[in-house]
């Protein structure tokens, strides 16, 4: 096992678990990952694959039919299989976030009903704040549920769902007329059932086709297009209209370091595709690595991989201790998604001319790690939490 990227203070049960999904990763995801991915397949085989070892359930509690597993255990798990196939990681990552908010903030019935059966893959999860016309601009949601007798009818569009055609529970966050002052405050998550598929998978819910994309390809991204689709009431999340934002904004503290783990397992793969051509490749004379321009380059590569990684489990551990980690789950996307972008670009560089051809693994990596740089708040987005959190903290007292 390479030195970089190591965990300390992991238990028996967490070493077991991510040594099996590394071994899953080496013989089921990487050597079909690239002729998946080109032809833009649903990965159908490894996908059943993790619901036989579980990871569908990995947090989910054991009285739920889960494995009950702490974020960390599934950041690491996310940045294995990202090493692997980062698209393969989308498939679980919107799922796992739904059902830790259902965990978190569920009624009693409502956790019975769907958290089992997420254990099993059997219900496969899928969340959607974003709308065409917003970006990173929640508050600004204008996807309306209004009250009729016991049910609500939605109408809107919401756009970049992840899974949208494969899963069958949407988390989706719209807006109710709560009379509060605050735009925010008006905000209720609703879980829609749905069926699977492309369409108008039930009356007034429209999943158009899948969005046509750069990279992460092979899991499906689409839009959601609400026309008078009617919900029940027992379907708004907890019970409480007007919660919806910080019940997102909960479920996106873990899916940003879902993501930082993302980009640290591209980062991994990145310098572990480097550092092996670096010693295979000759130019006069001797190996590329032995040439002090590209040992530097995998110093500093490496330097960024552990760094990374680093903040990735910070912000995890903080989480499962239950404390408030919006700051260092903020940083540990910035910093691991940034790194991820340059990791990966120097590798490319390494390859020289071979990087740009498509039979070499790089040249899917490079298109892969861009989408770290957006998924879950930009760069930007990042920065202004994290100067926000600072403020608060270090505000001046007069």
């Amino acid at each position: 096992m390479a030195r970089l990227a190591q965990t300390a203070g992991l238990t028996e049960i967490q070493q077991e678990i991510l040594s099996t999904v590394r071994t899953f990763v080496d013989k089921e995801i990487l050597p079909h990952a690239t002729a998946l991915e080109h032809a833009d397949t649903y990965p159908q085989d490894i996908v059943d694959g993790m619901k036989e070892m579980g990871l569908f359930g990995l947090t989910i509690p054991e009285e739920y039919g889960g494995l009950g597993e702490s974020l960390l255990t599934y950041a690491l798990v996310v940045e294995q299989i990202a090493r692997g196939w980062m698209s393969v990681s989308g498939v679980i990552n919107t799922h796992f976030i739904v059902a830790y908010m259902i965990n978190q903030h569920g009624t009693p019935e409502q956790k019975q009903r769907y958290l089992p059966r997420m254990a099993t893959g059997e219900v496969r999860g899928s969340f959607s704040m974003s709308e065409p016309d917003l970006g990173s601009d929640v508050a600004a949601i204008k996807t309306k549920a209004v009250s009729d007798g016991d049910e609500f009818v939605i109408d809107g569009t919401k756009m970049w769902l992840t899974n949208g055609g494969t899963s069958n529970l949407t988390a989706v966050l719209v807006r109710t007329d709560e009379g509060a002052a605050k735009p925010y405050q008006n905000l209720t998550t609703f879980l829609v059932d749905k069926p699977t598929g492309y369409g108008e998978v039930a009356p007034g819910l429209i999943v158009p086709g899948k969005i046509d994309k750069m990279g992460y390809k092979g899991v499906d991204t689409t839009e959601m297009v609400f026309k008078g689709h009617r919900v029940p009431a027992g379907q708004i999340l907890g019970g409480k209209r007007g919660a919806g934002f910080a019940q997102m904004m909960d479920g996106v503290e873990v899916g940003r370091v879902n993501v930082a783990a993302r980009a640290c397992g591209i980062s991994i793969r990145a310098f572990e595709l480097a550092v092996e051509y670096a010693q295979q490749r000759s130019t006069f004379g001797k190996p590329i690595a032995e040439h002090q321009a590209v040992a530097f380059k995998l110093a500093e590569m490496a330097t960024k991989v552990e760094a990374a990684h680093l903040m990735m489990v910070n912000a995890a551990r903080l989480k499962d201790s239950g404390n408030r980690n919006d700051v260092e789950a903020g940083m540990a996307k910035l910093l691991a998604s940034e790194y991820c972008a340059e990791v990966t670009q120097e590798a490319f560089r390494i390859h020289g001319g071979y990087g740009y051809s498509k039979e070499y693994e790089i040249e899917r990596l490079m298109r892969e790690a861009p989408f770290l740089l957006i998924g879950e708040g930009t760069s930007e987005i990042q920065k202004t939490i994290i100067s926000r959190g600072l403020l608060r903290e270090y505000r001046q007292r007069t």
